[in-house]
């Protein structure tokens, strides 16, 4: 299948180019395929009170992915796990071994609505290919769903209600063998919570035997209490291989969960609790998604449901002192500030240096054009950074595990930021002008020109930084990530003048703007020479693509580049004429945008194993194996897109000196790669407070806690750490 998709590149391109430059055309489809919806015909069936069965007709020759069915509830519905049948075993090129259907497939989706609802709206999305001449794999397509509940009502909201008929529906469709019949949520998992003291408070699930709860998908939250945080100390749990979740966390019997309040308590009573979570019987049914509220009485010895509870001694609550919150407002900022000043001379903000440098050059013309440089940059960068923070805040708070950089865990992302850093090189190269002429001493210069590219440079140094973590940054980081919102805006903004501190120093400070060479011809040669950080950018940017969606990926971007060049020369090449000119432009832009669409739907590869023989693929049953025969390891979660971990690798770790280290420690080199989304590396970084990667922890040969390293290492350091770690 990759050859044929390799194959079609070239093809891909010369349609589009006959798009550009001849007469339009009749589309030619290809010989014997069906549109996806006679492919796959999907049918449904919402009779079942609780309970929505979903059939598919399959044509001969076809065939679909069980992994690549997703189901998106809308309207207040809350899906439970899906039921599918064993399918046939096949090996895929991108994703591995995998279950595929021929012919037909029933399945069966648990689900909760809320009272009074009419109607079951959601999305079902499905993935197939044809197996026969012309071979080919189609876009994951999504058939939105609307179906009349039955006149039951379907059943509760969960936590508000008795799953009742549901539960014996799909006690049969679930796989459980006999066991006995399910409890009603309200039974299987009992919820209680007790404020311990003004800053803690415990909640304790209670669960019959053979019942189980998930740590990953349990979230707390505090109604209309948005200036306060919780922030749990999860205790050891045991590790289970979930068939939809993967390797996961869960707890059986009995979880006692200490809880951190951060925030100012002065002057309530009660605090307005809802946690969300899911279970299991063990062997048997899993519940849907269950919400309960609870009114939590701070200064009572009593828990919130009335039932007396004692803390369990194994478990006690951790002081606020461990977590990210020891760090005051105050001190953060002070951090905050640092990091970002020490971010201008990171790697990753190298490409926006070259376009700073022709600014700051500029900006020797008047004290009043070196100040407007100034303001125009720090807007920039500080509207950034406050939408990158409340983009990354919103998103943590509805659960989804993001931190510092992950942004460009997404490939389309990647590709529009690759084109991005063209556009800005051929611009520094002459090709095309987005604003004024730089020549003739800056007597060609518009000041509304350059005021918009001065903000739009702090927009480009803020998305480059991105994946860059300085010193200093980790901890204010960190902080922000379990503060409250104002409290984490605060930290985002200070990171923001730091990062554009010294632009403001030369455009307030006449005596360091006097120290700067004055503005000449010589300009242009200079902005023509600071194109090529650009273009390596641009080029590093491909190589990350490359790690995450494979070569057919970096093949798409270089058609998107091809057109985006072609736009770009014709938008030039036009100037200064009419409408009707410059209408291939649009056209141009249209077929960049179309390899960009493709590459979003492109699966990820499968990916080997580590390739280093000194090297260990992280997991937490292996660093438990590890960690119990009582060997020191060094734990290492980086990314292909962290340019902090790329240098690190650079100077330190992929060295003969480390790997002597190693050896002579005695340690294991356990690396963990989050360049693509990982729920369970995002469990690691959550458990050491790290706001993304890097993240280094040595672990001591006799037990105890693991020794989290700073962001930015050096031999001597790590050679320290990993001494003592072996002692």
């Amino acid at each position: 299948m990759r050859s044929m998709l390799s194959g079609r590149l070239a093809a891909f391109a010369l349609l589009l180019l006959g798009l550009l430059f001849t007469l339009p055309a009749p589309a030619q489809e290809e010989d014997g395929l069906l549109p996806v919806t006679q492919a796959y015909r999907l049918s449904a069936d919402a009779s079942t009170p609780g309970v929505l069965k979903l059939h598919w007709e399959i044509a001969p020759d076809y065939y679909l992915y069980r992994g690549r069915m997703k189901f998106k509830p809308a309207g207040g519905v809350t899906l439970g796990e899906p039921a599918f049948p064993d399918g046939e075993k096949h090996h895929d090129q991108y994703l591995g071994d995998v279950e595929i259907y021929h012919h037909a497939i029933d399945a069966s989706v648990p689900y909760t609505v809320a009272p009074g609802a009419t109607r079951l709206r959601l999305g079902v999305q499905f993935q197939g290919c044809h197996e026969v001449d012309p071979k080919i794999c189609y876009p994951p397509h999504t058939e939105q769903l609307d179906l009349a509940l039955p006149a039951t009502g379907g059943v509760a909201a969960a936590g508000g209600g008795s799953l009742g008929a549901a539960l014996e529906q799909l006690g049969a469709t679930h796989g459980a063998s006999g066991g006995d019949a399910p409890l009603p949520a309200e039974q299987a998992f009992k919820l209680e919570a007790l404020a311990q003291d003004g800053q803690h408070l415990l909640l304790r699930w209670t669960m019959p035997p053979g019942y189980y709860l998930y740590r990953d998908q349990t979230r707390l939250r505090l109604r209309d209490d948005g200036d306060l945080a919780l922030t749990p100390q999860w205790p050891t749990g045991t590790r289970k291989d979930d068939p939809h979740f993967g390797s996961v966390t869960v707890y059986f019997n009995e979880l006692d969960l200490p809880v951190t309040i951060a925030g100012d308590l002065a002057g309530r009573t009660h605090l307005a609790l809802e946690a969300s979570f899911q279970g299991c019987q063990d062997g048997g049914l899993c519940y849907p998604l269950m919400t309960r509220a609870l009114d939590v009485q701070l200064g009572s010895a009593a828990p919130a449901s009335g039932t007396p509870i004692t803390t369990a001694p194994q478990a006690p609550p951790a002081p606020a002192a461990q977590g990210p919150l020891r760090t005051s407002l105050w001190l953060a900022l002070l951090l905050a500030l640092g990091g970002g000043l020490v971010l201008n001379l990171m790697p990753c903000v190298l490409p926006v240096l070259s376009i700073k440098a022709v600014g700051l050059l500029e900006s020797g013309e008047s004290p009043a054009r070196a100040r407007a440089h100034a303001l125009a940059y720090t807007a920039g960068v500080l509207l950034s950074f406050v939408a990158l923070g409340l983009g990354i805040l919103a998103l943590r708070s509805a659960g989804h595990a993001l931190g510092w950089g992950t942004q460009l865990q997404q490939p389309l992302l990647v590709g529009v930021l690759a084109l991005v850093m063209l556009a800005v090189g051929l611009s520094m190269s002459g090709l095309v002008q987005f604003g004024a002429s730089l020549g003739n001493t800056g007597a060609k210069l518009a000041t509304r020109g350059g005021v918009a590219g001065d903000f739009f440079t702090g927009v480009l140094a803020v998305v480059v930084a991105s994946p860059c973590t300085a010193p200093f940054m980790g901890s204010a980081l960190a902080y922000a990530f379990a503060a409250p919102a104002m409290y984490a805006l605060l930290v985002f903004l200070a990171l923001g003048v730091g990062l554009a501190l010294p632009f403001l120093a030369i455009g307030f400070v006449p005596a360091l703007a006097r120290r700067l060479p004055r503005p000449g011809r010589w300009m242009e040669t200079l902005k023509q020479l600071l194109a090529f950080p650009m273009y390596l950018t641009a080029a590093w940017l491909a190589w990350v693509l490359a790690n995450q969606r494979g070569a057919d990926a970096v093949g798409l971007l270089l058609v998107a580049a091809v057109f985006l060049a072609l736009s770009l020369w014709w938008f030039e090449r036009s100037r200064g004429r009419g409408g009707l000119v410059r209408a291939p432009v649009l056209l141009a832009l249209l077929a960049t945008a179309l390899p960009l669409y493709a590459l979003a739907q492109l699966p990820p590869p499968a990916r080997a194993a580590q390739a280093d023989s000194g090297t260990v693929a992280y997991s937490p049953e292996k660093l438990a194996q590890l960690r119990g025969a009582g060997t020191p390891v060094f734990v290492d979660m980086t990314a292909d897109w962290c340019v902090t971990c790329k240098a690190n690798e650079h100077t330190v770790l992929d060295t003969d000196a480390f790997r002597a280290l190693l050896e002579r420690t005695g340690a294991v080199y356990m690396k963990g790669d989050w360049t693509d989304v990982n729920p369970t590396i995002a469990a690691f970084l959550e458990q050491y407070h790290s706001p993304g990667v890097p993240l280094y922890v040595v672990f001591p040969r006799g037990g105890g806690e693991g020794r989290k390293l700073p962001t930015v290492l050096t031999s001597g350091l790590v050679e320290q750490a990993l001494t003592e770690a072996a002692r």
